[in-house]
């Protein structure tokens, strides 16, 4: 059974008998207000085109969700990032033997929002930086916490704002995430695509997306789109 129904199929039986649990780590996750804007930045004023980012955070179906709220969001695909183009199968992947990780790649305008910013919703409400090989109710290694880059310039502002947490000690405990040349991004299959918008009563998207989105429209509405 996958790591995501368990926690799921638990939830709905608590629901039923009349009570309803949010699964998650137990630990206190930082306030948005906690988090410094990045200050190294891409220069805006010169870049031109689309940019993609590629970050993973756990159950691709919750950051997925978190990001394509965001203005200057274009396009956000879930899948696999980390390992083989052959292995790049959920059924392989959730074995957490593949070395992929669940991720998401964000196809975004820089004129409207920099990587950089991207950077702070990852950190903040996307997903939990300290959990290693984790996120939530979901356990391996495909849920680790790791930033693929596509250049240079994205490792640069990647490694510069984790620094600059850890220097602010936003986080009690050690940020993991892994900062990693983007090798291939590999599509997941399509019932995972928009899998929070077309299910949104679905027990771990109740538990685990819906309130990733909430905090997201709370702590930075002026990056949501109306």
């Amino acid at each position: 059974m996958s790591s995501k129904l368990i926690p799921a199929l638990i939830l709905a039986v608590l629901t039923l008998g009349g009570g309803a649990a949010v699964l998650h780590s137990g630990s206190t996750h930082p306030t948005v207000e906690s988090f410094p804007d990045p200050a190294l930045d891409m220069d805006r004023s010169v870049t031109r085109g689309k940019r993609t980012a590629v970050f993973a955070g756990g159950c691709f179906w919750c950051t997925e969700a978190v990001f394509e709220q965001l203005i200057g969001v274009e396009k956000v695909v879930s899948g696999y990032a980390g390992g083989k183009p052959k292995m790049a199968h959920y059924n392989i992947v959730s074995s957490g033997k593949t070395d992929h990780a669940e991720s998401i790649q964000i196809t975004f305008d820089p004129s409207k929002i920099s990587y950089g910013q991207l950077l702070k919703v990852f950190f903040s409400v996307a997903h939990d930086p300290t959990q290693l090989n984790r996120q939530g109710p979901d356990y391996g290694r495909q849920y680790r916490s790791a930033i693929f880059y596509a250049d240079p310039e994205q490792k640069q502002i990647a490694e510069a704002y984790i620094q600059q947490l850890q220097q602010a000690k936003v986080f009690s405990k050690p940020i993991v995430t892994e900062v990693t040349e983007l090798k291939g991004f590999y599509p997941a299959e399509e019932y995972h695509q928009d899998f929070v918008k077309r299910n949104p009563t679905h027990p771990y998207v109740v538990a685990n997306a819906l309130p990733k989105i909430e905090k997201t429209r709370k702590g930075f509405p002026s990056l949501v789109k109306k």
